[in-house]
């Protein structure tokens, strides 16, 4: 089968390799379509160096696509069903996952679609729903609400009954708002919060605290805002925070968000009932992966970028 493999930081090839066989317990999935995250950007680099010797060499983590095998004792799934999850070397014609990180596909998606909704829309729904705990009336701000998360970020917390301030470029305005948002700005403004989603990450703790009501919530999104080149990168702020937490009166709450099928569930119930609709910039062909990397990290990208297989 084909993959995307790095062979050095900073550059990947298609290559042909060995189709895997599913282990007890996991799926086989032919893949349709993938999405690209940060994480993806960062395996592409090798940044934070710290993370180096853990770096994948098939690149990707979000597909969707049809199953092709089953391991022994999967009792959920049946060949041919149409499938979205995360697995780790999703960047190929086919990928190996363990059930519990695979669901169906929403009927109302294109692999497409559904491909740019797990990692970031999981990074969302358990980042305002099972951590910031946001309850109706709440007022909720997301930085980079035109980005990958974000754009997920807007809908999930108005799903939740929040009032919901968007804050990105002014070119992003009437995307933000065709999502939900009751206001957007290019700045966070004056005004308080319950929570602060900071995915920007660009103004740093001391400022982002300052938007919080007393005891409020700051989410900080594993490498949302992360780019540069350095030792730690986003663990550094998020070791901050970490230790903060314990002195200051507002809940700092770095954010990883493992892969679920009951998230994955819940994630297609809002996308079926209207309530979550996924927002793809662009999209490449597997062979042109390293140009979809390069797009969904650069400033002029929206939502997310979608690799087909």
């Amino acid at each position: 089968m084909k993959a995307i493999t790095r062979e050095r930081y900073g550059s990947v090839v298609v290559r042909e390799v060995p189709r895997p066989e599913p282990a007890p317990g996991e799926v086989l999935v032919r893949v349709r379509a993938a999405s690209v995250n940060p994480v993806d950007w960062q395996d592409f680099h090798g940044h934070p160096y710290v993370l180096r010797l853990s770096r994948p060499r098939v690149l990707g983590r979000d597909f969707a696509g049809q199953v092709e095998g089953l391991g022994a004792g999967v009792t959920g799934f049946v060949l041919g069903d149409k499938v979205f999850g995360e697995a780790v070397g999703a960047f190929a014609e086919y990928v190996c996952v363990d059930e519990e990180f695979v669901a169906r596909k929403p009927e109302n998606l294109s692999y497409g679609e559904a491909a740019a909704v797990p990692l970031a829309g999981n990074t969302a729904l358990v980042g305002l729903r099972d951590l910031g705990v946001v309850r109706p009336g709440q007022r909720v701000l997301v930085t980079g609400a035109a980005g990958g998360v974000g754009t997920f970020a807007v809908q999930v917390a108005k799903a939740l009954g929040a009032r919901v301030t968007g804050v990105c470029a002014a070119a992003d305005f009437a995307v933000v708002r065709a999502l939900g948002a009751d206001e957007v700005d290019e700045e966070w403004g004056r005004d308080r919060f319950d929570v602060v989603f900071d995915l920007a990450g660009d103004r740093g703790l001391r400022a982002a605290r300052r938007r919080l009501t007393r005891g409020g919530t700051l989410l900080l999104a594993v490498g949302g805002g992360y780019r540069g080149r350095c030792l730690l990168g986003h663990l550094g702020a998020h070791a901050v925070a970490w230790f903060l937490s314990g002195f200051v009166r507002h809940r700092l709450v770095p954010i990883a968000a493992k892969p679920s099928r009951r998230n994955l569930t819940a994630l297609r119930d809002l996308v079926e009932t209207n309530r979550l609709t996924p927002v793809v910039d662009r999209a490449y062909p597997l062979a042109e992966t390293a140009l979809a990397i390069h797009h969904a990290e650069s400033p002029d990208a929206r939502g997310k970028t979608v690799i087909t297989g």
